[in-house]
């Protein structure tokens, strides 16, 4: 009897430490599962496979948003209104905490990690805070795409393997583009169109870069010939008689109120042919400056651009 007993109590340890090989294994996938390797210019991070706490200060929070992130502290802020993000994101990012400005090189370390991030995602211009932030969670710097928005929606895709989704955004972006530069350029014939950027009396010309470039190549409308040249980031530059000079059928001129009301008093501004045969449009620097820059923004440009221009 003593025999038996002891060949089932041999069974039941033998089963039970089955069971929890079996579970271990099991836990151990599941862990494998929630996680994945990405490359990044620092080597290889593990990151989150669903993260739910993001920390964007990259400036790629409008792209986490499409593919379905919402970040719970971002540096997407208004250009005009550091403190606050643009208006047209307000209402998604209502319960997010801004805590700094993409473009500077320094965040608010504290309010990073009172978010309690399981993710952060940073650009190379923040690598001085590279080592002080992976203490906190896994850190991905991403690439540098200076003005190329559609790279960077792309590269922020591929971190969760998402490039199906950014490319279908991307498609019925470019199709409604395409439709509505159709539109107006049955409206209004094969006129040309300049996007400035009004400085201190002078001009900064959207020539490859930002409102410019939905005009240009998304929706496919004519430039004037004699447009300056754009060889870097950095935006031409022209005076009142430049803009002039530029000859374009149709003005878009970006700017502050105080801009707009030194334009309406300026005689040379008041005898440029668009102004006279009243195809100039103002648009306010907040938020239309950046707006473009940034995918959802430049989405909801597109609306905006033919209702200004027909």
């Amino acid at each position: 009897m003593k025999k038996i007993k002891s060949i089932a109590l041999m069974l039941v340890a033998i089963l039970s430490l089955s069971i929890l090989t079996g579970c271990s294994s099991n836990n151990e996938s599941a862990d494998k599962a929630e996680t994945r390797v990405v490359k990044t210019s620092k080597g290889d991070v593990e990151i989150p496979a669903n993260p739910k706490r993001i920390v964007d200060i990259s400036g790629s929070s409008e792209e986490l948003v499409i593919l379905g992130y919402t970040p719970v502290a971002t540096a997407n802020v208004d250009s005009y209104d550091t403190e606050n993000v643009p208006s047209y994101m307000a209402d998604t990012f209502k319960d997010t905490k801004v805590v700094g400005h993409s473009m500077m090189d320094t965040m608010d370390i504290e309010a990073i990690i009172e978010a309690n991030p399981d993710l952060i995602i940073m650009a190379p211009r923040q690598e001085k805070m590279y080592d002080e932030l992976k203490e906190i969670a896994p850190v991905v710097m991403l690439e540098d795409y200076s003005n190329d928005w559609e790279a960077n929606l792309k590269q922020v895709a591929t971190l969760f393997d998402k490039e199906d989704e950014a490319q279908a955004w991307l498609d019925d972006y470019y199709a409604e583009a395409k439709k509505i530069g159709d539109e107006i350029k049955k409206a209004k014939g094969d006129q040309s169109y300049v996007v400035a950027l009004a400085s201190s009396g002078q001009f900064m010309i959207f020539s490859e870069g930002g409102m410019g470039t939905i005009l240009k190549d998304d929706m496919g409308l004519k430039q004037p010939a004699n447009m300056p040249k754009q060889d870097s980031i950095t935006l031409p530059t022209v005076s009142i008689e430049g803009l002039s000079e530029i000859d374009a059928d149709n003005i878009v001129v970006i700017g502050m109120e105080s801009d707009k009301q030194d334009l309406a008093k300026n005689s040379v501004f008041n005898e440029i042919r668009a102004v006279k045969d009243g195809n100039y449009v103002f648009l306010n620097a907040s938020p239309f400056f950046s707006q473009a820059y940034n995918p959802m923004g430049r989405k909801l440009l597109l609306e905006e651009v033919k209702n200004a221009l027909m």
